[in-house]
This record gives C-alpha cells, structure tokens and sequence, in this order.
C-alpha cells in the first residue's frame, strides 16, 4: 500500500473576488475550504483513481481536526501525529485576472512528535511506498528528511519525494524511486534555469547522476518531461484558464502514480497525470476532475531523442 507524508498540512481557503482594492472592505463572490497538503492531495488523487493508500501527518487544534475530519468521512485513513499548535491556513484570492496566494509557515513540531513520525513510520503495516511531499514545518530541521529516507530503507520501503527543500539535493544519495520536481524548483535548489528541451534533457541527466532512479519534471503549462535513466519522453498539456494552481502538481503526481505503479503503462501515466493537473488547475482546491478523459484525447508523448 502506498502512504504519504505532509509534515506541514493546511487547511485551503480560495476566494474569488471580482476586484481587490487597498483600504476598502473588498466584499468577495465566495469562499471555499478544503483539506489541504501535497501528500494529502496525492491521497486524495489516488482514492479518486481507485487506488487505496493512507496519509499520514502532523495536526494541531480545531485546524487539523477539520482536516482528519474531512478525509475520514470520505473514506481516507489518516494516521496523525497531534500537535498543540493549530494546523495552518493558506488563503487563496482570484479577481479574475490574478491569483494571490498567502501561504503560512505552519505549526511548531517538538522533537518528542517527530520522534513518534518516525516510530510510526518504521513500523507502518504493508506500506510498499512512502510518498513524501511538502515543506517543512517549524521545529524539523532538513536533516529530518535523511532520517525518514534512513527509516524507510531499513523497512525497503521505496520512496517517493515531491520537496522543496535545499536538502533535497543531498537526498539523492539514497537513490529515491522518483523524484517530482517543478522548474522553479529545479532553480532554487540547483540554480538550473530551463528555458528549453536542451536545458530539461541536461537537467534530467543530472538528476539521475546524483541518485534519482526516476524523474518526473513539471513545467506548468510548458508540459513535463519523464527519464527512467534509459530514455527521456515529453508530455503536452491542455490549454485552460488556471483558476488555482495550488494542488495541480500534488494532483499530477497522484494521477501519475495510479498508472505507473500498477497498470506499469508509462504513456497512460504521462496522459493522466498532465490531464489531471490541468483539471485541477483549472477547479477549486481538487475539483471533480471530470474533464480528466476529455483532456487525455488532446494530449501528445513522445520520446525525446
């Protein structure tokens, strides 16, 4: 069974306003809350696609209970680690043109409640794979992410990592099974800037040079790129109006991951995973991802040589 990790949730608030003006009361056209983190969001995905895992994560007060509340009563298994701090909120505002995002920095984790994350994960219940995705929160250092990897491969649970962390470069030593990094992720970690296939193949082949097994790069409305370290292959994407970004990513993986783990069809999995991202992209919080089959049929792989 797969499990994932989100060491820092939050609850998601997106707001739609027609316009917002400095100094006024900016009355809005709706509000909507979701339960929200990237690992909770591959869950979420992958319960969509038919396939169980369960989440597993730190939460705190009225926040976090909303949260193990919400994925509970539709059917995820979530195994917290309780906090005394509330879990975050992150608001989300659309005026129709932009999106402002406001995202918090999370509740402070104590070294007692990381020690039982990692109890907990070293004694997981048929857990084949570990996805783990998000930030950190306040109170784990980097370091915390060598010791869960540490964990896992005692257990020879493969892991999967979708991080933004500086450390994420030195991860790479415990050769991860994929690894699910976007441009700007690629640029603040590594200092790659990808303007083009050239500098994606590069990218890629460096990647697997210092340990990542597989690579999944996102580029947003650009498409993305997979290497298996054999051979290199470009997804297209469906052209949308992006309502929300936020859960795109989380989502893509997800819907990848439904296909490439069990169905082991890598071009199904490329074709769901942009699809699904789109869906979202254009939806609040997940959506239905109703548009998921539509979007297939307009979507294009091919190997890049």
């Amino acid at each position: 069974m797969i499990y994932t990790l989100t060491t820092n949730p939050a609850i998601d608030m997106n707001i739609q306003s027609k316009e917002i003006q400095p100094s006024v009361v900016n009355r809005t056209e709706s509000a909507q809350y979701f339960p929200n983190g990237k690992g909770i969001n591959v869950s979420l995905v992958l319960k969509h696609y038919g396939i169980p895992s369960k989440a597993l994560g730190f939460f705190g007060g009225f926040t976090g209970r909303y949260i193990v509340d919400e994925l509970t009563n539709i059917g995820l298994g979530v195994e917290p680690i309780w906090l005394k701090e509330i879990t975050r909120i992150n608001v989300f505002v659309n005026d129709g043109i932009n999106e402002f995002k406001f995202v918090n920095q999370g509740s402070f984790v104590p070294k007692e409640q990381q020690e039982k994350m990692l109890g907990l994960i070293k004694n997981l219940q048929n857990c084949s794979h570990l996805v783990v995705s998000g930030s950190l929160p306040p109170g784990i250092h980097g370091l915390y992410y060598d010791l869960i990897l540490k964990a896992c491969a005692e257990r020879s649970i493969e892991v999967i990592m979708d991080i933004s962390s500086p450390r994420m470069q030195g991860l790479l030593q415990y050769k991860p099974l994929l690894i699910k990094p976007n441009d700007e992720e690629i640029y603040d970690i590594f200092g790659i800037e990808i303007n083009n296939e050239l500098d994606a193949r590069q990218t890629l082949y460096e990647l697997k040079q210092l340990g990542a097994r597989n690579v999944l790069l996102t580029l947003g409305e650009k498409g993305l790129y997979f290497f298996n370290g054999a051979k290199i292959y470009y997804c297209t994407t469906p052209k949308i109006q992006v309502l929300s970004s936020a859960c795109a990513g989380d989502a893509a993986l997800g819907a990848f991951l439904s296909e490439w783990l069990y169905k082991y069809d890598l071009e199904s999995a490329l074709k769901k995973a942009s699809a699904t991202g789109a869906n979202v992209a254009e939806s609040e919080g997940i959506g239905t991802l109703e548009k998921v089959d539509e979007y297939i049929k307009q979507i294009k792989v091919k190997e890049v040589i």
